[in-house]
């Protein structure tokens, strides 16, 4: 998946303590190479108890970053970036901003823009979203290179 992925298949890394990656997903087809790449992952939340993340990078219209979350669209809506950014994540060694979006109560929802394509970070459950705003979260392209990474059991979020 990641070698014939045209968007970059971001990967926090250092992996936050405790947290391990559940599964890889994409959408496209072996044409054109995958137009969307999503990484979940699962550790405990800064909150207390479980929690699971997706790291989702797609060209715009795709939609896969908007179905996780919950809207209607497949971007996140104008105006979604009129404010402040609600968190910074490290992407390639840049702060990159993140907007809180209201999607579905049970998780907590950002978005924004890394190389040209949407990037998303999704939180269940909600409160684990603070991780996304509190946590030094660095994310590395995975087509890149090679990394040790330590592997959970596959994530019933990616089970279509």
């Amino acid at each position: 998946m990641r070698k014939r992925s045209v968007v970059p298949v971001w990967l926090p890394w250092p992996l936050p303590p405790g947290w391990t990656v559940t599964g890889f997903g994409e959408a496209g087809d072996e044409r054109t190479g995958s137009r969307a790449s999503v990484v979940a992952l699962s550790g405990p939340s800064p909150i207390e108890g479980p929690a699971d993340l997706l790291v989702i990078s797609e060209e715009p219209g795709v939609g896969l970053g908007a179905t996780f979350a919950g809207l209607d669209g497949p971007d996140p809506g104008e105006g979604f970036d009129s404010g402040p950014p609600n968190a910074k994540i490290e992407v390639l060694g840049h702060p990159t901003a993140l907007w809180c979006l209201a999607g579905i109560d049970d998780r907590a929802v950002y978005a924004g823009e890394a190389l040209g394509n949407w990037l998303w970070t999704i939180a269940w459950p909600a409160e684990a979203g603070c991780m996304i705003a509190m946590a030094e979260l660095s994310l590395q392209d995975a087509r890149d290179r090679d990394f040790e990474v330590p592997f959970g059991g596959f994530s019933p979020l990616l089970e279509d």
